[in-house]
């Protein structure tokens, strides 16, 4: 009896120590940000703090908005660096939710530890990249007295929504299912674009070619998210 149980323990564990293994496997293969995304990351005006990168814009432009990023899956979040630093440039404070192993489903409150960092904020919207994007639905769904919008990029939205939601994707995505965007009445394509190009971490398996390059691919999603802004807060940025 006691070599049955002693048998079983043993399976148990093997068992238990390969699925560890496999998914540290697994998570250890991400995509890296790419060196002008890391090069970002010592501006002045972008800082590191409790498991986020926040991204300032300079006090003239300062608008008062605030947008929460969630990166992709298996994306080191600093590869959405030069996506962040353009929203910037625009007068929006943006902050990139670093998520442990770079999977938002583990930290999809992360929102949570934003809110009272920035008093001065008078209008918060959440955005997210494909898993990320997923995972910013789901914490809309239950947190939307608290948002202003939702922004979805390479994403769909996992449940109803009530509050303003846009949908940016790239024609040549062939990661996304774009079946899923119908539920999304605000959806915009940007023509040449692919999956990978919201962020700077090379090219993504299975992916679609660009016909227009990452930095092209961002400033037309910087352009698409700001008019949503302005629309959904009656605020008229500067140019």
């Amino acid at each position: 009896m006691k070599r049955r149980i002693r048998i079983i323990l043993i399976t148990f564990l093997t068992i238990v120590a390969i699925a560890i293994g496999g998914f540290f496997l697994y998570t250890s293969n991400y995509y890296r940000a790419d060196a002008a995304a890391v090069s970002i990351l010592s501006d002045e005006n972008v800082q590191h703090e409790d498991g986020m990168w926040v991204f300032y814009p300079d006090v003239d432009v300062d608008q008062k908005v605030g947008l929460i990023f969630y990166p992709g899956g298996k994306v080191e979040e600093t590869a959405y660096a030069p996506l962040l630093a353009k929203l910037t440039e625009k007068g929006i404070t943006s902050v990139l939710i670093e998520m442990p192993f770079h999977l938002a489903i583990f930290h999809i409150d992360g929102a949570d530890d934003v809110y009272e960092k920035f008093p001065e904020i008078d209008h918060w919207f959440l955005a997210g990249h494909s898993l990320g994007g997923a995972m910013a639905s789901s914490y809309a769904s239950e947190h939307e007295d608290q948002l202003s919008g939702l922004i979805l990029l390479g994403a769909y939205p996992t449940d109803e929504l009530m509050i303003p939601t846009i949908a940016i994707y790239g024609s040549e995505d062939q990661v996304l299912d774009k079946e899923k965007l119908k539920v999304v009445e605000n959806r915009i394509e940007i023509t040449g674009g692919n999956h990978a190009g919201f962020g700077n971490y090379g090219e993504q398996k299975g992916d679609g070619t660009a016909q227009i390059t990452n930095d092209q691919q961002q400033e037309l999603t910087v352009e698409h998210i700001v008019t949503f802004i302005e629309s959904a807060t009656g605020i008229s940025f500067n140019e």
